[in-house]
């Protein structure tokens, strides 16, 4: 059975017409969009055009017709309104943030919705939030007006980038990861965006795609509890965890165009669970620049930091649908949706946001994927990782004798340090049980140390750190053998061969 195509936005607003709703609440960011799809409606819906009007608090009603000079007042637009001849359609744009404060208001509207019912003539109110009183909602009819899907910002793309680049304008490629990129975007903000990157700079290369695609931070730091993330680390940065970086490579592309079209899956998430320090953050990282999508992390701390945490989830999670397609982050989740509490006690609105998860995870249809971390493993209740929520899920243990030779390459080159000097056969077994957060620390301690003496990077300034180092799964054996066991059967290890 195939799935039905998604109703847009002006789409909804036609069937609200055809239902004869004489009261429309359209919820939306962008005005001019809505403005521009009732004017058109206004032209096409009769047989003959009707007449359209625009009223803010500010202008009251310009175009309509004989209105008197001073139509600002709600109570008196609602009047004029009213004694306009014959159908229309009247779109009120300030009059939502208005009714909480004035019941007199919403009794004209009630009122309004009798005298209008069944005369063709239709009231639209728009705004951003969900405004409406108790006394309405079984008057009003609500609409949510999406952001531009895939056609319009790439019309818009086309548009802009020949406006910008030339006549040429963007290659189809290029256009391609600019509409992945800046989806979730209103048209102004496109609009914003590329005079802002391309006005400066008239070419589209991988510097001025990295600047388009941080400007989704400008929406993610509104909401204040999720962070962007820049595409600052790429899997060479990484050591090991080979059958982890497969599966990464394998979906680099499931988020384009061709991958819809072709009716392959979107993936969900991911989640990595295992030892602290071996390199589960740092993956999370890595996926921005591989697939091209922005990430940003949602910060726990500050939503639980807010007067009302379940309304500050529930509004990063709809503000990371609106930046779709994007990657979520959310690092030590199991603090997350159990507060680090055993099973059987805690807050009851940790319960209830993670029940919002669950839900949102299993039913939600905007391109996020999730990429979920967590150290105590225990502590995640068995719904959470069962089969669809996540896509995958993979124990990232410590990394075994290859995998800190390639830690220690991945280090020492960061260090602009000599390669053929170093024995990596000595290093990575004398580092066993290090994870490799160590293990960079070491090799960071150690260039200090040659940097103070003024001198390169050598085996023995390595060799001297590692002496003094003690290992934190030296300090914590039986947690980690406990980890171990838990995962058993329970995840797939994210390295290729056992760790030793």
């Amino acid at each position: 059975m195939s799935t039905p195509a998604p109703v847009r936005g002006a789409e909804r607003i036609r069937r609200a017409l055809l239902g004869s709703y004489p009261l429309i609440y359209v919820q939306s960011w962008e005005e001019s969009r809505v403005e521009r799809a009732l004017a058109v409606l206004a032209q096409k819906y009769y047989e003959r055009p009707v007449p359209f009007a625009v009223w803010t608090c500010v202008d009251g009603w310009p175009g309509l017709g004989d209105a008197p000079a001073d139509t600002r007042g709600p109570l008196r637009a609602l009047d004029v309104m009213l004694q306009a001849p014959g159908p229309g359609f009247f779109l009120m744009k300030d009059l939502p943030a208005l009714l909480a404060d004035r019941p007199d208001v919403v009794r004209k509207l009630r009122d309004a919705y009798r005298l209008m019912k069944g005369k063709g003539k239709f009231l639209v109110m728009v705004s951003p939030r969900l405004l409406l009183p108790e006394d309405m909602k079984k008057e009003v009819f609500l609409v949510d007006y999406d952001l531009p899907d895939e056609a319009e910002v790439r019309n818009a793309i086309s548009i802009l980038g020949k406006r910008y680049l030339g006549e040429g304008g963007l290659s189809s490629a290029d256009a391609d990861r600019i509409v992945t990129a800046l989806r979730g975007q209103t048209l102004d903000e496109l609009e914003h965006v590329f005079s802002k990157v391309f006005a400066r700079t008239p070419r589209f290369d991988e510097t001025t795609f990295d600047e388009l695609l941080a400007e989704k931070e400008q929406s993610s730091r509104k909401e204040g509890v999720l962070e962007y993330v820049p595409p600052r680390v790429t899997l060479d940065d990484i050591g090991g965890l080979d059958n982890l970086k497969d599966w990464l490579r394998k979906r680099q592309n499931l988020f384009t165009r061709e991958a819809v079209e072709a009716g392959l899956p979107v993936p969900k998430g991911l989640l990595m669970m295992g030892m602290s320090g071996c390199g589960k953050s740092l993956s999370v990282k890595t996926i921005p620049a591989l697939w091209n999508l922005p990430l940003f992390r949602l910060d726990m701390n500050l939503v639980f930091g807010t007067s009302n945490p379940e309304a500050s989830f529930h509004r990063a999670l709809k503000t990371t649908e609106a930046l779709a397609p994007a990657v979520l982050w959310i690092d030590e989740i199991e603090m997350a949706i159990t507060g680090g509490r055993e099973a059987g006690g805690g807050d009851p609105a940790l319960g209830r946001i993670f029940s919002t998860f669950l839900t949102w995870m299993q039913e939600k249809e905007a391109l996020v994927f999730v990429a979920a971390t967590a150290n105590r493993i225990h502590l995640l209740p068995a719904e959470f990782i069962r089969k669809g929520r996540f896509d995958q899920v993979f124990f990232v243990d410590l990394p075994n004798e290859t995998e800190r030779k390639a830690i220690f390459a991945v280090h020492l080159r960061k260090q602009k340090a000599d390669l053929s000097k170093f024995d990596a056969v000595f290093l990575a077994k004398a580092t066993k049980g290090y994870n490799g957060a160590e293990i960079e620390s070491i090799v960071q301690a150690a260039a200090i140390d040659a940097f103070n003496e003024k001198r390169p990077l050598d085996e023995d300034d390595v060799s001297r750190v590692i002496t003094n180092t003690v290992a934190l799964s030296r300090t914590m054996d039986d947690q980690i053998k406990a980890i171990k066991s838990w995962a058993h059967n329970r995840a797939i290890s994210a390295s290729r061969e056992s760790a030793t």
